[in-house]
């Protein structure tokens, strides 16, 4: 019996709000033609890993990556609210520079002091954490010495690895940059983990585009 489970964590393909600098959170918008090609040439880094099983976010531009990554490989897709992007409330749908014009304390809340972070109707980062933690443990309980890989979203993302970098949430948004369709790789065994990628794009065929 294999004792290693590894995961594979990836943020979805660039998104035409990226582009935009609109801010998307639970809204939804469709990967771009970059967007696209960075979920293909992901996959095609991937193409001779084992890769047992899948879980998505129940976003659109999350699925839409991980099915692009999946290819021609017959593994099932799990789609999970948990692993969704953080909700973000009344400014989803709003431009980065907008919100910090009508909220400029927790914009920098956002960016500097996550933990403090919250507007109407939003998630507060704890939030989100819990959720894809409690998504996560299951994953892994469920998937033992398999290889998991899981499409998701930028502060999922974050969280997530600064779970296991143990890294505290003031600091969540040091580097590395998360890009689209970066892949994070991290090894369980013995109930040691061990980072092995975090934000690569050695993958990528141009070059990286903030967003």
């Amino acid at each position: 019996m294999k004792n290693k489970t590894t995961i594979f964590l990836v943020r979805h393909g660039q998104t035409e709000w990226n582009v935009l600098h609109k801010l998307q959170g639970h809204q939804d918008s469709p990967l771009t033609e970059l967007g696209i090609k960075q979920a293909q040439w992901l996959g095609e880094s991937l193409q001779n890993e084992p890769i047992d099983v899948i879980y998505s976010s129940s976003s659109p531009r999350a699925r839409k990556t991980a099915e692009i990554i999946k290819g021609t490989r017959e593994i099932d897709i799990y789609e999970s609210d948990d692993l969704k992007e953080i909700h973000l409330g009344v400014w989803e749908g709003k431009r980065q520079d907008e919100v910090k014009g009508l909220s400029p304390d927790q914009f920098q809340n956002f960016w500097h002091d996550p933990a403090e972070f919250q507007v109407q109707h939003s998630e507060t980062f704890k939030d989100v954490s819990n959720r894809a933690l409690h998504q996560l443990h299951e994953m892994i309980n469920m998937n033992q010495g398999r290889s998991i890989l899981i499409v998701t979203h930028t502060v999922v993302v974050k969280l997530l690895m600064a779970y296991f970098e143990n890294r505290p949430m003031k600091d969540i948004w040091n580097p590395p940059y998360i890009y689209p369709a970066c892949l994070c790789k991290i090894e369980l065994e013995l109930n040691q983990s061990k980072i092995l990628l975090h934000g690569d794009i050695s993958h990528y065929k141009e070059s990286p585009v903030l967003g």
